[in-house]
C-alpha cells in the first residue's frame, strides 16, 4: 500500500560532530507554495508534511500527500488536484538528497545547509539544490527550506483562463519541528 510515498524527502550525508547521532520525525510539518499570475497571486499550503531525519543513517526523508494542499478556494483546489497535479495518478511529492555542507548536532545555533538531491512531483524526478536551515532546540530539530519549482520541468500544465496566467515558476517553502526519537 502506498501510504508513505515521499514528498519532500532528503537523504543527508552529514558531518555531524556527535558521538550520539539521533533520529527526528514530524507528521505536522508545513509546506507553502506561492502562485503568481498577472492579476492574481495566491498561496497553497498543507500542514501534513511527513518527515524523518536520521543522523545514524545520514537520511532525511519528507513527503506530502498532494490531496492535502489547500488554496482557500474549493473550486481552484479541485482544478489544481484533478487537472494539473493529477493526484489520483500522482498522489505524492517527494524530495531526497544529501547535505553538502557541515552540520554540528551539538550546536544550538541555526545552521545554514545546502541539500543536493532529487525532487519528484507529477511522476517526474529532477535533480535540484535546496537551501535551508537546521537548528537544535531542546530535544527538537527545527527545519526551514525553500526552492523554486518550474512547472514545465515536471510536465504540469499551466492553466490559462482569460487574464489569469500563472507564472511558470512557483516558490515552495517548508518548515517543520521534528521531535527526537531517541
Amino acid at each position: 500500500m502506498k501510504t508513505l510515498a515521499i514528498l519532500l524527502a532528503f537523504f543527508f550525508i552529514l558531518k555531524v560532530n556527535s558521538a550520539d547521532a539521533q533520529s527526528f520525525t514530524t507528521s505536522t510539518g508545513e509546506i507553502i507554495f506561492t502562485s503568481k499570475a498577472s492579476k492574481l497571486t495566491f498561496n497553497g499550503s498543507s500542514k501534513q508534511l511527513q518527515g524523518l531525519i536520521d543522523f545514524d543513517k545520514s537520511l532525511v526523508d519528507f513527503y506530502l500527500d498532494l490531496a492535502s494542499l489547500k488554496t482557500g478556494n474549493r473550486l481552484r483546489d479541485k482544478h489544481m488536484r484533478d487537472n494539473y497535479l493529477e493526484v489520483s495518478k500522482y498522489p505524492f511529492a517527494e524530495f531526497t538528497g544529501s547535505i553538502t555542507s557541515p552540520f554540528d548536532l551539538q550546536s544550538k545555533a541555526s545552521q545554514e545547509v545546502i541539500v543536493e538531491g532529487e525532487f519528484t512531483i507529477h511522476g517526474v524526478t529532477k535533480s535540484i539544490s535546496v537551501s535551508g536551515t537546521l537548528q537544535q532546540e531542546g530535544t527538537n530539530l527545527l527545519l526551514n527550506a525553500s526552492w523554486k519549482v518550474k512547472l514545465g520541468d515536471y510536465n504540469i500544465g499551466i492553466p490559462k483562463l482569460m487574464f489569469l496566467e500563472l507564472s511558470e515558476t512557483q516558490d515552495v517553502s517548508i518548515s517543520a519541528t521534528l521531535s527526537s526519537q531517541n
